[in-house]
């Protein structure tokens, strides 16, 4: 019996103004029904790129070639584009984008979306393909399906776009299911929900699924092999347990340090220096050579053979015996906060009403988004929002900000009432760090421009003042001065999230409110970012507010953590307590949908 999926020697090539972009190279998968595989590694090592290849999305001029690309017997090269389309994209294989909001028409309702490829391919009528899109609305958790069926994305938050993205990818039964984060802007229980959704689908069906993932945790618990991309190839490959558990290659066991462990004593994370490499040329060594600790004279002299180990666990590497890491715990900069240190941003009672109504002549509805919460935060202090979407968390933070005014209640910078401080005092007291660094970056202007513009808001218009302070910021979060003249997009990641807060920094405020500032990024990524909230702790005595839905994270850098339910905080305490030991049945629950990765990453098993 075939497999369903096969794929030899893929290759992607992209044509840019320096050269051409060796994407992917020689990438080799195998998948039967009902299998499900995880693709992991950096951004930019060429995941999605992959997966946009075999679903003929590639941008335009790009080229690519497989000596084998097949599905259930087909050969996908001998397809037209409308045959593939009318055949396989959409009926047979499915794919869930990273980000809903580009994916989904502004225009367009969520029940037209969800319908009109079921009914227009004749699969379904459209009182039945109702019926089946409310169903599955409901399945992915979204509350009172009616109501959004007639609802444009835009009415809908992150989270639910995306479980209306998943809904509306399983409306067709596809017989494979690419997942390209699929989990990302969700909080913990409704990700369990998902997971579960697509893990009782899959049996249900025999369906196989592709899952793209940078959380290593979800990748261990949810998908039966992993491949591990670097530079455009898979340099590792086999059983889930054999990959994550006994990594044979330097660069797999380098992420695995780099993962934040929800039990222990928190300790400095192992981040990989430098970035992946765009090649614009074949390599002719090792693709990971320049960053590897266990690199050697032929690393650089000559491309690695492949190994083979126990139950085909293969990779990519000089070294006949898989090396043991041998790095040791170093502790956190930042000490603990003292109990008695001062309250410098505080709610007091705090409460937020919306008022609503479902249809233009309908009765107006109150929505309570905060009951009477009350917080403070310590100097030097972080302090970890947590709970589900829609619980009052980003509205809690708009509120700290001075962006939105409670309905009752008050909140106060150092004393002061926020409400009696001007927008320039607030600016220089308090800053934002968001989620997305790209959407909040202006793509059009340069990084110096950037940095200095809170400057420039505040009435600092002597060139060399903003200049120090552009570079000073720049230093705090580890930004080299070649940077300042680059635009968002010749960024990383990891590099946007810096400029981010280096804009965050400039102003010197006393605190930080950062939103999800790690959950877009890759392992190694949040790595350094998270010990770059510890040097700034260290070395400014910083404040920090972080909204996080990553439990591991929450261990990694909060000294206390509030736990928010319906607008309300439920559980209050240090973290170390929260996390161990949760008082709140309703924190157990979300401490119990997390995923967790056990190994401990001083202690990793190396295949043998």
């Amino acid at each position: 019996m075939s497999a369903l999926l096969e794929i030899r020697d893929l290759s992607v090539a992209l044509p840019l103004p320096a050269g051409t972009l060796h994407a992917v190279r020689e990438v080799d998968l195998t998948l039967d029904r009902g299998q499900s595989i995880g693709i992991v590694g950096e951004s930019g090592s060429g995941k999605s790129m992959t997966a946009l290849a075999l679903m003929r999305l590639l941008p335009r001029g790009a080229r690519h070639g497989a000596t084998r690309l097949a599905f259930d017997g087909v050969d996908l090269a001998s397809l037209s584009d409308a045959g593939f389309a009318r055949e396989i994209a959409g009926p047979r294989i499915g794919m869930i984008f990273q980000e809903p909001m580009t994916s989904l028409n502004p225009v367009y309702t969520i029940g037209r979306q969800m319908t009109e490829g079921a009914v227009s391919r004749g699969m379904l009528s459209a009182p039945d393909a109702r019926r089946k899109a409310l169903d599955l609305l409901d399945r992915v958790g979204i509350p009172d399906p009616e109501t959004r069926f007639g609802q444009f994305p835009h009415q809908m938050s992150g989270g639910q776009r995306q479980r209306v993205m998943i809904a509306m990818t399983l409306m067709l039964d596809p017989e494979l299911l690419i997942a390209d984060e699929p989990t990302t802007a969700l909080d913990v229980t409704v990700q369990a929900q998902i997971l579960d959704l697509l893990d009782d689908l899959r049996r249900e069906r025999d369906m196989a699924t592709i899952l793209i993932s940078h959380d290593l945790a979800v990748v261990a618990e949810r998908t039966d092999s992993v491949a591990v991309m670097y530079g455009g190839q898979v340099i590792e490959q086999g059983a889930a347990d054999d990959v994550l558990h006994r990594p044979a290659h330097p660069y797999t066991q380098s992420l695995l340090h780099a993962i934040p462990q929800v039990g222990g004593t928190p300790a400095r994370l192992s981040a990989i220096p430098g970035t992946v490499p765009s090649l614009t040329r074949p390599p002719t060594a090792c693709v990971f050579a320049p960053r590897c600790d266990h690199r050697r004279a032929e690393c650089v002299a000559q491309r690695p053979p492949t190994r083979t180990g126990a139950s085909g666990h293969a990779w990519r590497c000089v070294l006949e015996t898989p090396p043991r890491s041998g790095r040791g715990a170093e502790p956190l900069r930042a000490p603990p906060t003292a109990a008695n240190a001062d309250i410098v941003l505080a709610a007091r009672d705090v409460r937020q009403v919306y008022t609503t109504r479902k249809a233009m002549f309908a009765a107006k509805r109150e929505i309570v988004a905060l009951d009477g919460v009350s917080i403070d935060l310590h100097r030097g202090e972080t302090l970890a929002l947590i709970g589900e979407s829609g619980s009052g968390k980003s509205t809690l933070a708009r509120i700290l900000l001075g962006l939105a005014e409670p309905t009752s209640g008050e909140v106060t910078m150092l004393g002061r009432p926020v409400a009696a401080l001007s927008p320039v005092e607030r600016a220089s007291f308090v800053q934002p760090v968001f989620q997305d660094p790209y959407s909040s970056l202006n793509p059009r202007r340069r990084l110096s421009e950037i940095i200095e513009r809170p400057l420039w808001l505040r009435g600092e218009h002597d060139a060399a003042k903003r200049k120090a302070a552009v570079d000073e910021a720049m230093d705090h979060v580890r930004l080299p001065k070649r940077l300042l003249h680059s635009y968002p997009s010749q960024l990383s990641g990891g590099q946007r999230q810096r400029v981010a807060i280096a804009r965050a920094l400039v102003t010197r405020p006393e605190a930080l409110v950062c939103d999800e500032p790690t959950s877009a990024l890759d392992v190694s990524v949040q790595a350094q970012i998270l010990n770059l909230l510890d040097d700034l702790r260290a070395e400014m005595g910083l404040t920090c507010l972080i909204i996080t839905h990553d439990m591991a994270v929450v261990h990694q850098v909060a000294d206390r953590v509030a736990v928010m339910l319906e607008g309300r905080i439920v559980e209050e305490g240090p973290a170390q307590r929260v996390l161990a030991s949760p008082e709140s049945a309703y924190t157990a629950r979300l401490l119990a949908a997390a995923p967790r990765f056990e190994a401990v990453p001083d202690r990793l098993e190396v295949a043998q």
